[in-house]
């Protein structure tokens, strides 16, 4: 399983949202790339980019920070947030992202989820399943839909979609421990690789997640407190 940093940006900031809650945020630096830079020197073997602003406002707004790390780092980058056009996430590509992760879209206007994977390939494409109660959050997890993960999971898989990224927004930011159950339940059901994300705060969660099939564990808060190190979530995952 890959173990996957995390790096939240607004207003040009490394932060963390509790249960994506934008009132409830801390910054743990005014320099992402330091950050980035730090997460691949400890072992991350990919680097996860939320834009916070993006996926709020549904532009992009983060990208000089974006391409200052993936230009910097050797390991691959998959963003998110606010990716709800071709030439979008065509910038995001152009800019260095080896993924691009689609939320809202994927609801909203699914014909651009198979246009991009139909452009740019499958493999390059993840989509988000924020789940608040079983349904999924969209529009920055400010607004809350009326299909469920496994339900959208289903539709996405017919549309070319090979890899999904499931995160319980309740769990997010609280080192709690992962919805175990519910990524199980997800991979067995979609077929799909399940990147997991929310709730990992010590290195048995990680080890948790192993035989719930998901293909990556993305920490975040966690690591910025010091509850798991990288190297630890690694040792974890190979169990």
């Amino acid at each position: 399983m890959e173990i996957i940093p995390a790096i939240d940006l607004r207003g040009g900031n490394c932060v963390r949202l509790y249960q994506g809650d934008y009132a409830q945020e801390t910054v743990f630096s005014d320099n992402p790339l330091e950050v980035a830079e730090r997460w691949q020197s400890e072992g991350g073997q990919r680097l996860h980019i939320v834009d916070l602003d993006g996926a709020y406002s549904g532009n992009p707004a983060n990208l000089a920070a974006i391409s200052g790390i993936t230009r910097t780092l050797t390991i691959p980058v998959q963003v998110g947030g606010g990716i709800r056009s071709i030439d979008t996430a065509s910038g995001l590509f152009d800019a260095g992202a080896a993924r691009v992760v689609v939320g809202t879209a994927a609801v909203s206007n699914p014909d651009l989820v198979e246009e991009l994977c139909r452009r740019f390939g499958s493999h390059r494409v993840v989509v988000a399943l924020d789940a608040r109660d079983g349904l999924v959050a969209i529009r920055g997890w400010t607004e809350t839909s009326e299909i469920t993960a496994i339900e959208l999971s289903a539709r996405m898989a017919e549309l070319g979609v090979v890899r999904v990224l499931y995160t319980d927004i309740s769990r997010d930011g609280t080192l709690e421990e992962p919805n175990y159950s519910a990524t199980a339940a997800l991979a067995q059901t979609s077929g799909l690789s399940v990147l997991s994300a929310g709730g990992v705060g010590a290195p048995d969660h990680v080890s948790k997640l192993v035989p719930t099939g998901a293909e990556a564990a993305i920490i975040g808060r966690a690591l910025y407190t010091g509850d798991i190190t990288i190297s630890e979530a690694i040792i974890a995952a190979n169990g």
